[in-house]
């Protein structure tokens, strides 16, 4: 009798809610294109994994893997990760697109967030960000600061999202200087820190007095700042490595939708998208004015941020030609988000040709 009763017991505590094992935690892995550093692209990444980490606690284990190759590399960090248990996967370069693609067929249970691709699939969402937003007000800056009247601008690949930022760059600047030009160099590259420092040399050789990059680290900016120039900073903060170079950064903010989309796994309701958020969303934002730079302009600027927060100010409105002396944008007409994603040519202003 006491035995049979015991073995009731037993079964009763094995299937009660009390005693039932913790549900394991939501592993979610990270892939970086270059080292995590004090500032930059992967920065900004890695500050959203952190809010993840934060927002979840014991509910989610994060993972990294950093410095890994656009490529065939990048494939086969992606499927480790997929194969560890890793259950979301964020993939934040371009490059990792296909290989995010690819990978995502074999594993139809895993979630993947290829951000700055564009192509989806099932259990494939993409989101990006509006930099040229950014871009342009820090364009509106630099015209205000620039004494030569010729900016420079460090550039990676060709592909639309660096031509939107050349492009949005040289209009704000323009809108405040009409004779401003800027110079731009290719690289082919997304993190090269000696690369990006003696480009950027280069172009303060050549009557620079202000620059902008759309590279990985802050090598243009520790340029600025040891050749007395002045510098736009991107993805981060760049002060401590410009104190005095800095005029303003434009910073992008990736914790809010890494924490959305984890609590979409976490909820069973995560859904395939495309996002494309930018100041309206809070995604980016230009501040982090430097000591040089007046008050009236860092107002002229934060209020044309507003501006394109409530859609009143839109960066691409015509009339814009291409620097080779072609109408591309009629006045009144502003572009649709589908030219502005196949954008393809470099406006009136821009010195130098589209990288091949």
């Amino acid at each position: 009798m006491y035995k049979n009763l015991a073995a009731v017991l037993t079964a009763a505590c094995l299937f009660s809610p009390v005693f039932a094992q913790p549900k394991p935690p939501l592993q979610v892995g990270f892939v970086y294109v270059a080292p995590i550093t004090d500032t930059g692209w992967v920065r900004q990444h890695e500050e959203g994994r952190k809010a993840v980490q934060a927002a979840f606690g014991a509910k989610v284990k994060t993972t990294i893997v950093e410095n890994v190759p656009e490529g065939p590399d990048a494939e086969r960090v992606i499927r480790d990760l997929a194969q560890q248990g890793n259950g979301l996967i964020f993939t934040p370069s371009f490059g990792y697109m296909e290989p995010t693609l690819k990978v995502a067929k074999d594993f139809p249970n895993v979630k993947f967030e290829s951000i700055t691709g564009y192509k989806t699939a099932p259990n494939v969402a993409v989101a990006n960000a509006r930099y040229y937003e950014g871009r342009y007000l820090s364009g509106i800056a630099a015209g205000r600061m620039t004494r030569t009247h010729v900016a420079g601008y460090v550039a990676g690949f060709p592909i639309p999202e660096v031509l939107q930022g050349i492009n949005a760059f040289t209009l704000g600047m323009r809108s405040v200087d009409p004779k401003a030009e800027v110079k731009v160099v290719w690289l082919n590259t997304w993190f090269d820190p000696a690369r990006e420092r003696d480009a950027a040399m280069a172009l303060f050789n050549q009557d620079v007095d202000v620059i902008s990059f759309h590279t990985a680290s802050d090598a243009v900016m520790r340029a600025a700042q040891e050749r007395g120039k002045m510098a736009v900073a991107y993805h981060s903060d760049m002060r401590k490595a410009g104190p005095d170079a800095q005029i303003a950064a434009v910073t992008h903010h990736w914790g809010d939708y890494y924490t959305r989309r984890t609590q979409a796994v976490l909820d069973g309701n995560w859904q395939s998208g495309n996002v494309w958020g930018g100041v309206k969303e809070g995604m980016i934002r230009v501040g982090d004015f430097g000591p040089k730079v007046p008050k009236s302009v860092q107002d002229e600027v934060l209020a044309r941020q507003k501006d394109i927060a409530t859609g009143k100010l839109r960066p691409f409105s015509g009339p814009i030609s291409d620097n080779e002396g072609a109408l591309v944008l009629p006045k009144g007409k502003a572009m649709a988000d589908e030219q502005i994603l196949e954008m393809n040519f470099l406006v009136e202003g821009v010195r130098g040709k589209v990288a091949k």
